[in-house]
């Protein structure tokens, strides 16, 4: 597999995560540590399947127990601690600190054998960064000193989902069926945690259950054996910034829905984004 097609499948991670906010609003009203078991229990169960289907379970076997360790808690860890964020922050200022892990995947990388950071890496990020947080705080800006312990644990969140990511290309040679343990795992870990902290409310329609499918078959199933994919074996810088395409069309995906408004806000955020990955691609082919 070529670096360029490695990160182009990276990349479906992202098209699918724009996906999450859509599904997630339609799974209403499931409780998050809920959703998350039931929805990494289908992404575990197909990859699970995928596995015993290509005869691949022996390689399962060989993966040192510290992985798996390492991968569930950058799965579990990433979603438990986005989670407790919005619930004592604002959404919008908790979303916006959370979603700074492109940024740090980009200076991150620069730490890994063979990867150089650049100047126009860096510069490309902050530019889809500012995009990005046009989006996240079209409602306003507001900070409370109530809200820094949420807030704290938004900027923990974005430090664990890009250690997760630019550590796993370290462990590159770990197969990426590994990734449907972590997916089991986290599912199993969610369960304590809504029973600790939620009450118990189901899908009460058939909408509502087609959305948890939805959520456990994409943006919370295939698109983190892609991502897997991406990290490892492509351009992990380029797929940082990219990654700033999310929020964006997860909004443009909420505006068909219906759960949206169009706004100047999201055209000058498709503009910056759009730059930010243009220079970024840029630099990664001036390499």
């Amino acid at each position: 597999m070529t670096r360029a097609s490695a990160t182009s499948i990276g990349f479906v991670a992202v098209l699918l995560w724009a996906l999450l906010a859509l599904f997630t609003a339609g799974s209403a009203p499931v409780p998050p540590f809920l959703l998350n078991a039931l929805t990494f229990a289908i992404g575990g169960a197909v990859g699970v399947i995928w596995v015993l289907g290509r005869g691949r379970a022996s390689v399962l076997r060989a993966v040192p127990w510290t992985v798996y360790a390492f991968g569930t808690a950058g799965l579990f860890g990433y979603h438990a601690l986005y989670y407790s964020a919005l619930r004592l922050a604002p959404p919008a200022e908790a979303g916006l600190i959370a979603y700074l892990w492109p940024l740090f995947i980009v200076l991150f990388s620069g730490l890994l054998p063979g990867e150089r950071l650049r100047a126009g890496h860096i510069f490309g990020a902050l530019v889809s960064f500012a995009g990005a947080a046009l989006i996240v705080l079209r409602g306003g800006f507001s900070f409370e000193a109530a809200a820094a312990p949420g807030l704290i644990l938004a900027g923990v969140c974005a430090l664990t989902w890009s250690s997760y990511s630019v550590l796993s290309r370290r462990l590159g040679t770990t197969p990426t069926e590994a990734v449907a343990v972590y997916c089991v795992l986290t599912a199993v870990l969610s369960v304590p945690a809504h029973l600790l902290f939620e009450t118990t409310i189901w899908p009460d329609t058939g909408f509502a259950w087609l959305s948890v499918l939805a959520l456990g078959l994409g943006p919370v199933g295939l698109a983190f054996y892609v991502w897997d994919i991406g990290v490892k074996r492509g351009d992990i810088q380029l797929l940082g910034v990219a990654s700033y395409a999310a929020p964006l069309l997860s909004t443009l995906v909420l505006i068909v829905a219906g759960f949206a408004q169009a706004s100047w806000q999201l055209v000058a955020a498709a503009v910056l984004i759009t730059l930010g990955a243009g220079i970024a691609a840029w630099t990664s082919r001036r390499r």
